[in-house]
């Protein structure tokens, strides 16, 4: 067993050195990789096979904002040690002070090149640039958690517009007094899922319902699920085990509904999971978005067994995104909207639900990053 019989500054600093070695042995491996990779390509019989090239290419990309950072560290590590040589043969004042100075900016740049690689050693989701399916919810609280659910709708929808992605809203459950008892939303758009997948979860709202003739304040709730819209099936689904109807679209909407039944109905009948969708024009068209969200669905299931255990071991986790975890409240005597998983509080309420989710998202997006270097910083 180690004894360590200095200081703790000392020790501290010796832990730093092994730590910071160990990443940058981890990283020299990328940059291996990513030569090997580049001798590779310029060997004729893999010129010539297009698909090897399309996978090298796509690993050699994936790579290269590592490598690069890497390099520009040993380019500026050089610079320091030179630096550092030279204030010690350096007996002009000027000279000393000037290359104090260097040493200042040079150590600067290299402490945010080590944090830019220590990110991008941080592993990413896959799932990040794909599309999402938006699930809203009624929760508690009867005609006004459907006002929410509508008024969630809108955030989304808002918050989508502003960063011009296509919006369509898929399925609909309306309340008939303005509200949903359930609601799908389509999002599409480059980074969708990693901009609103903190999105999930239960979200209470504090307010005086305009149903309310004594102005009491209610505490209602909505829940919201955001899924990755799923591509390449990962969850087969087995005839078998499918139910279909056609039935006739139904509520608003306009000229362009099909008089004919082009709605489709589809429960699966292992999980229970059933989805009305009505959107497009056709009963195939229809059949295809619903078969799409159950397979979202489904992956979504799995994926949470998968996380349920892993996240006792995850003390810094951001959010679960369990149904039962109360995420965010808005409270409208107050102005206030607070996100319960990092403390975070924004008296914008206004805007907020207008769509302006940037600084809950930018906040929870940090925090994530924040925990998940923690766990990198574990492995080396």
């Amino acid at each position: 067993m180690f004894n360590y019989t200095g200081n703790l500054e000392d020790l501290a600093q010796l832990n730093a050195a092994v730590s910071e070695k160990k990443m940058l042995d981890k990283i020299a491996k990328v940059v291996e990789r990513y030569e090997e990779i580049e001798r590779k390509m310029a060997e004729p019989e893999v010129l010539a096979d297009y698909q090897k090239i399309a996978e090298l290419s796509q690993e050699r990309s994936e790579m290269e904002p590592l490598v690069q950072s890497y390099r520009e560290y040993l380019v500026v590590s050089e610079e320091l040690d030179g630096t550092r040589e030279l204030l010690e043969a350096a007996v002009d004042e000027e000279m000393i002070a000037m290359a104090q100075e260097e040493i200042e900016l040079l150590s600067a740049n290299l402490e945010s090149i080590e944090e830019r690689m220590r990110k991008l050693l941080v592993p990413k989701d896959s799932r990040d640039d794909k599309n999402v399916i938006i699930e809203i919810r009624a929760g508690a609280g009867g005609d006004e958690a459907g006002i929410f659910a509508s008024d969630l709708l809108r955030v989304y929808s808002r918050y989508a517009e502003g960063r011009r992605w296509k919006t369509d809203i898929l399925g609909e459950n309306s309340t008939g007094v303005g509200g949903y008892k359930e609601v799908i939303l389509s999002v599409k758009g480059k980074g969708a899922y990693s901009r609103l997948k903190f999105e999930s979860g239960v979200h209470r709202v504090q307010r005086v319902p305009t149903t309310e003739s004594q102005g009491r304040i209610h505490t209602s709730t909505a829940t919201v699920a955001v899924m990755p819209e799923i591509e390449d099936v990962e969850i087969e689904l087995d005839e078998k085990d499918l139910e279909v109807t056609a039935t006739f679209a139904s509520g608003p909407g306009g000229q362009h509904m099909q008089k004919n039944a082009t709605a489709v109905r589809i429960v699966h009948r292992p999980s229970g999971i059933m989805v009305k969708v009505q959107s497009e024009r056709s009963l195939t068209q229809n059949k295809r978005v619903a078969l799409g969200i159950i397979q979202a669905r489904l992956q979504e299931r799995e994926e949470a067994k998968q996380h349920a255990s892993v996240a006792a071991h995850r003390k810094a986790q951001v959010g679960t995104g369990d149904r039962s975890e109360k995420i965010r409240t808005y409270n409208y005597p107050q102005g206030r909207v607070t996100d319960h998983r990092i403390s975070f509080t924004s008296y914008n309420l206004a805007g907020v639900m207008e769509g302006n989710l940037d600084p809950f998202i930018d906040a929870l997006t940090l925090a994530d990053e924040a925990a998940k270097m923690a766990a990198a910083g574990e492995e080396y």
